[in-house]
């Protein structure tokens, strides 16, 4: 079987499929040495992730994944009382799930690479424009202060635990003008292609990010096409005069 890395989310996960999504860049990346399983679930913290990672992970799935990115935060950090609340998880209970998760991957597949990613930060403005409940209030129901606690403390998880994180709070804001750069404009999962930022979800920009992100961890934890062999012969190893010598092997 071809080795697999599992995408492990909410919905910037469960969206990374879409046209130059990051899932969907990685699948292209390794479209010969390693599949890329989406397990990306819209809307969902690390609360309810730890209550399904046993029937999204199960071990009887085949042998262990390479590898497992684990990107969780955008939702847990939802304001407490305002119109998205019920998505809401309190941050000591974040970095517990967090750690969680964690031993859970690695007492199941103790090989297995874990890569934590931090939530990306908030476009404010946007989010006031397109909540996705009723907003009485007329408050954004996340900040990008609250996004970066949750990313701090996904940082500080990574290194209790001696995993490889990637900070993508503070990356994204490295870009000028980054809430037009890196936050999507075409957000939909139905319709990618909808003319409305939202203030949370990547664009093709943002996706890059990510992508190219995770590629350099994984680089630099010994999974890269350098690394990883074929699983058939390339067509310049098949000899012209003798094709079928190749498949003996």
């Amino acid at each position: 079987m071809r080795p697999q890395i599992y995408l492990f989310g909410d919905s910037i996960t469960e969206g990374s499929f879409c046209d130059g999504g990051w899932g969907s860049s990685l699948a292209h990346h390794f479209s010969r040495t390693m599949d890329v399983v989406l397990r990306g679930y819209s809307g969902y913290n690390t609360r309810w992730a730890l209550k399904v990672v046993e029937r999204v992970l199960p071990a009887e799935n085949g042998g262990a994944p390479l590898a497992v990115t684990v990107f969780f935060g955008a939702n847990d950090a939802c304001i407490l009382d305002r119109c998205s609340g019920f998505q809401h998880v309190p941050l000591h209970e974040y970095k517990q799930n967090l750690h969680s998760i964690a031993s859970f991957l690695k007492n199941q597949w103790p090989t297995t690479l874990i890569l934590l990613i931090t939530p990306p930060p908030i476009d404010e403005e946007e989010r006031l424009k397109h909540p996705y409940v009723e907003n009485p209030l007329g408050l954004p129901e996340r900040t990008n202060e609250a996004a970066g606690a949750y990313a701090k403390a996904c940082i500080e998880v990574a290194g209790e635990r001696g995993i490889p994180v990637i900070d993508l709070w503070t990356k994204m804001q490295q870009f000028p003008d980054w809430q037009k750069v890196c936050l999507r404009k075409s957000f939909s999962l139905e319709n990618s292609q909808k003319n409305n930022s939202d203030g949370l979800h990547l664009n093709q920009t943002g996706n890059k990010v990510v992508f190219e992100e995770v590629v350099t961890k994984l680089r630099e934890n010994g999974l890269s096409l350098e690394t990883l062999p074929f699983d058939l012969p390339l067509i310049s190893e098949i000899d012209t005069k003798d094709p079928l010598k190749a498949f003996e092997k």
